[in-house]
């Protein structure tokens, strides 16, 4: 009955079935189990009915008095009920013949809606339940309890699919098949975390008592898939351990040494720290997984700098992967400035002329060149590898899990060095990233003064535009960035456009202000980002496309307009754009008065603090687990469906315990790690609930 289709189902035709599979992805039994409420209200509380009040949201019960038809011209059904205090009057327009049949003198019935007065009380198509007449039990699902409502469509409901149709449907399918779903969890890995019954769970997730239970039934659907998630990733930890094995190489660690002895400034304990972390992994007979993550400015480069230099003298060849040409070059020019006595880098990008790329890869599989840095060229076919011993992605999240494997697939059981200068959460370090280990840079160089935060009205912007002019007549330069391109109709926003006229024309007309934005192509951006990096541009105004790693150190202010726009990662990512040289640096906030409070929280965070792990779990609690990973997990697949990663840490380190010992009792990994890629298991929501995933489990 389970993998039944829903055609099964008393009032499912083949009709209504296509539908729900193409607005609501259900086709089975089981799919409608593990269809969530999006939210429940409560209709638990009984109102008398003379006690209730005009644009009040009530549940009453009474005693059907009499049901007509009324109205001249549009006909419609009133049905008037009275609990001996007061009557009131359900008036339904749609489906009359319908209701003329279910609805009769003297049933005793639920009504829940709005009340409403018009020459009575009145609640319009209100929701209802019978009562039992003879033993006065309730069965309701729609009034009286606590009340699911589900994810719907406008095609779904003209079907009679709104949150009512599913809930008729829901209670049908658990009544039919409930006792056939099996517990995959042990019962003391349950009791252990006071998790209750996979049954219990599905009845309570759709028809909870109260919402404690509620909670208890999200909880244990969440373990299931934070298990199985988990699982898969110990799995695959423990099937990379001991199926691929590197060569052992000793390291001559001469250039590595010299490189650290020649640094103009202390490492802090923090670099250091990183640094001995992926030696070992490098030294290691098992291949790195490694998530580097430090705060912008915090050196992770310098951290790459040792990494490449130590694979180097391995004799093996290094790859740095960036998300833009300009950043890749940026990386060229830092990497050649500090390493290139040391050894031989090669630039390698989609912009640059065939003949130069072809002497790069003439180098690269020469083995001439030691490091490559580039851009998602390097992934070409083209590009071939004498020996590739390491592979570092820059700002990752902007690659997609396909692009990562297909550079480290250039080489034979290849390190792998990811950064990010986006902070992870814990919790999202320990389930989008679980098969990495993290390492965390946190202490920030000393000689870097911390940006100064301010945030203002828009009354306040002819001082701002007096400080922007203060600092450029000091020979210093400052970013304006706004969320919109150009204006739109449907939105009240200033966009770059409107603005840089505007600074050009009537504010600073004896400065250089530029414009850069993302629908310039690559040519023009790159050619405005290399004179304001020359110092030929005062003012760039611009969208968001400064955001990823952009080094102009002689930057010291960056104002942003509707801040209240940007998500709080956002807005610490381009504050990171200043603050980079000598010269104390400022962010200054522009915003409406008249904002949200989630809007003004936002921004009350980002002045509190300049620490990116702050703001990543602030962020994380703000905006959910839900859009965070859509903007961490590029190419990760599905988010979580039950778990709330801002909450459930417990759970998931309870889940990945159990994991962990699951998978280090398996005796033939690497024939269940073949069972797994050859058959496709999302370890995200197959886990949850597909029996056929339990029989390699077992």
């Amino acid at each position: 009955m389970l993998n039944d289709p829903i055609t099964t189902l008393k009032g499912i035709g083949p009709k209504k079935a296509e539908q729900i599979r193409r607005d609501a992805g259900i086709e089975t039994v089981e799919d409608l189990l593990y269809y969530i409420p999006r939210r429940y209200v409560d209709r638990s509380y009984f109102k008398l009915i003379k006690d209730c009040f005009v644009n009040e949201t009530v549940t009453v019960s009474g005693t059907i008095r009499n049901v007509a038809l009324a109205g001249r011209r549009r006909k419609f059904l009133e049905v008037e009920i009275d609990d001996s205090t007061d009557s009131l009057t359900g008036v339904f327009f749609g489906g009359i013949r319908y209701f003329m049949k279910i609805f009769s003198v003297g049933d005793y019935v639920i009504f829940s809606g709005k009340m409403n007065f018009y020459l009575k009380k009145q609640i319009v198509h209100p929701d209802f339940d019978f009562i039992d007449d003879t033993s006065g039990s309730i069965h309701a699902i729609n009034t009286g309890r606590i009340i699911p409502l589900y994810r719907s469509t406008e095609n779904l409901k003209s079907l009679g699919f709104d949150s009512r149709g599913f809930r008729r449907i829901i209670k049908s399918a658990l009544d039919a098949c409930l006792t056939q779903v099996e517990d995959t969890i042990d019962w003391d890995i349950l009791n252990r975390h006071a998790l209750i019954g996979i049954r219990e769970a599905l009845y309570a997730i759709h028809f909870p008592d109260t919402f404690e239970q509620a909670e208890e039934a999200r909880k244990r659907l969440a373990f299931n898939e934070l298990f199985f998630h988990q699982y898969y990733l110990s799995l695959s930890r423990r099937y990379l351990r001991e199926t691929k094995v590197k060569k052992q190489i000793d390291i001559d660690d001469s250039r590595y040494r010299s490189f650290l002895s020649s640094l103009l400034f202390q490492l802090t304990a923090d670099q250091k720290t990183a640094i001995d972390e992926i030696r070992r992994d490098i030294e290691s007979p098992y291949p790195m997984n490694r998530l580097l993550q430090g705060d912008v400015g915090s050196g992770k480069t310098v951290v790459a700098m040792a990494a490449v230099l130590l694979a180097c003298g391995q004799g093996r060849q290094a790859a740095l992967m960036a998300p833009t040409e300009i950043l890749a070059q940026q990386h060229f020019i830092n990497f050649q400035s500090s390493i290139c006595r040391a050894i031989r880098t090669v630039l390698l990008t989609g912009g640059m002329p065939r003949a130069e790329k072809q002497n790069s890869y003439e180098m690269i599989t020469s083995g001439g060149a030691d490091l490559v840095i580039g851009t998602h060229a390097l992934i070409q076919e083209d590009v071939v590898f004498r020996d590739l011993g390491l592979v570092i992605i820059d700002e990752q999240h902007r690659f997609g899990v396909e692009q990562r494997s297909a550079l480290r697939l250039k080489g034979d059981v290849t390190d792998l060095l990811v950064m990010t200068a986006t902070p992870i959460p814990r919790s999202l370090s320990l389930t989008i990233y679980g098969d990495l280990h993290v390492t965390s840079i946190r202490t920030m160089p000393a000689s870097r003064l911390p940006v100064k935060t301010m945030a203002f009205g828009e009354a306040r912007l002819d001082g701002v535009y007096r400080s922007i002019e203060k600092y450029i007549s000091q020979g210093r330069q400052s970013y304006y960035v706004l969320p919109l391109i150009e204006e739109s109709d449907k939105i009240d926003l200033k966009s770059a456009i409107q603005v840089y006229d505007f600074l050009k024309k009537s504010v600073f007309p004896a400065r250089r202000v530029e414009l850069l934005h993302g629908r310039m192509n690559q040519e023009e951006r790159d050619s405005v980002m290399y004179r304001f990096k020359n110092g030929d541009i005062d003012i760039l105004v611009c969208t968001t496309v400064i955001e990823v790693g952009i080094d102009v150190p002689n930057v010291t202010v960056i104002v942003i307009e509707h801040a209240e726009r940007f998500g709080l990662a956002q807005l610490h990512q381009l504050r990171g754009r200043v603050g980079r040289g000598r010269e104390q640096s400022f962010c200054i906030l522009i915003s409406p008065d008249d904002i949200s409070d989630e809007s003004r929280k936002r921004i009350e965070t980002i002045v509190s603090t300049n620490d990116g792990f702050i703001i990543a779990e602030e962020d994380l609690r703000q905006r959910g687990a839900g859009e965070l990973i859509g903007v961490l997990q590029h190419g990760h697949g599905k988010s979580f469906e039950f778990a709330d990663l801002s909450l459930d840490i417990d759970l998931i380190l309870y889940a990945r315990d159990v994991a962990e010992k699951h998978v280090s009792e398996i005796i033939d990994v690497a024939s269940l790690w073949e069972q797994f890629m050859h058959k496709k298991y999302s370890p995200l929501l197959n886990g949850i609930r597909n029996k056929k995933i339990l029989s390699i489990l077992s």
